[in-house]
């Protein structure tokens, strides 16, 4: 039978609570982003880029390279659904006072 100390229980416990600590303070550095970078086409009417090469554009910033998505930024930002704009129309009822002008009598007043 192996008989373990309390000194060997103590430095093993610090042993096992540092590890801990060390693996918490690495944690935000192992959950950084795993997506890969999406290059989107630039379209422009003009290309100065290498042969081979054309303008790109990623988080921005607009260089020379091979695009890995199909469109560009501006098409896949834009909504499928286009904007329904509602008319109303609006009924107006005028009132207008009614003018009387009996015959024989001076002047016309308003019903």
């Amino acid at each position: 039978m192996m008989l373990i100390s309390l000194g060997d229980v103590m430095t093993l416990k610090s042993f096992v609570l540092a590890g801990a600590g060390v693996m918490m303070l690495a944690a935000p550095a192992f959950a950084g982003n795993t997506d890969p970078i999406v290059v989107y086409p630039y379209a422009s009417s003009a290309n100065y880029c290498p042969a081979g090469l054309q303008p790109v554009t990623t988080n921005g910033i607009i260089c020379c390279g091979k695009p890995t998505a199909n469109q560009s930024y501006q098409a896949a930002m834009r909504h499928p659904v286009t904007k329904v704009r509602k008319v109303r129309h609006v009924v107006k009822t005028i009132q207008r006072a009614r003018i009387v002008c009996p015959v024989g009598e001076k002047g016309c007043y308003s019903q």
